[in-house]
């Protein structure tokens, strides 16, 4: 099986990388818990969305790759201690999170106001709670806490954010989709890199 990489799909999953790294200094600690109130998972939404299934994987699959490398590609930080850590859990999960949005979002071809509801609730379930599966247990283990507290200081805080930040997500992908879809974006008719598998 051969799977074709544009040279501009490995350049815009770059791109949204570094976004994310940008976006990650901007949080804000609750005295509370661990868990910062931060853009990471906004931007992991707009990279399925702009990116499509497979570069959105990739995308993300770099930040967490290169992060556990030492790189401080997380709130200025790296080293397998901040993927092991009580956010952990969350981290792991964007690949993931990234790849199913660009699944859903690649396959919408329902008419806008349809397409809106659709993109904002695959943002909603696989931008937001599909992050608590492996974030909640995991802060939980690493932080010594029973499940019905780790969801109180790792979820339930935050839903209504995620919520707000879904609705933005949908309001910034669905006008510029309209003229970029994800195929022209990553230039997925080019040929310019060919990797065998």
């Amino acid at each position: 099986m051969r799977e074709k990489f544009t040279i501009r799909g490995i350049i815009f999953s770059a791109l949204f990388a570094a976004i994310f790294s940008a976006a990650s200094f901007l949080n804000i600690h609750l005295g509370f818990s661990p868990v910062p109130i931060t853009l990471e998972n906004l931007v992991v939404m707009l990279t399925g969305a702009f990116l499509g299934a497979g570069y959105g994987f990739f995308s993300m699959l770099l930040i967490v790759v290169l992060t556990t490398l030492g790189l401080p590609l997380i709130h200025g930080s790296g080293g397998l201690a901040l993927i092991l850590g009580p956010t952990g859990g969350f981290i792991w999960m964007y690949p993931i999170s990234a790849m199913c949005i660009g699944f859903i979002v690649e396959r919408l071809k329902s008419k806008p106001i349809v397409s809106s509801i659709l993109m904002f609730l695959s943002f909603e379930i696989f931008g937001s709670l599909v992050l608590y599966v492996t974030g909640v247990p995991w802060l939980a283990h690493v932080a010594g806490l029973s499940f019905g507290k780790a969801m109180l200081l790792g979820c339930y805080p935050y839903l209504p954010g995620d919520a707000i930040k879904a609705l933005i997500a949908t309001s910034i992908a669905v006008p510029i989709s309209q003229v970029y879809p994800i195929r022209r974006l990553i230039g997925k008719q080019d040929t310019n890199v060919v990797i065998a598998k």
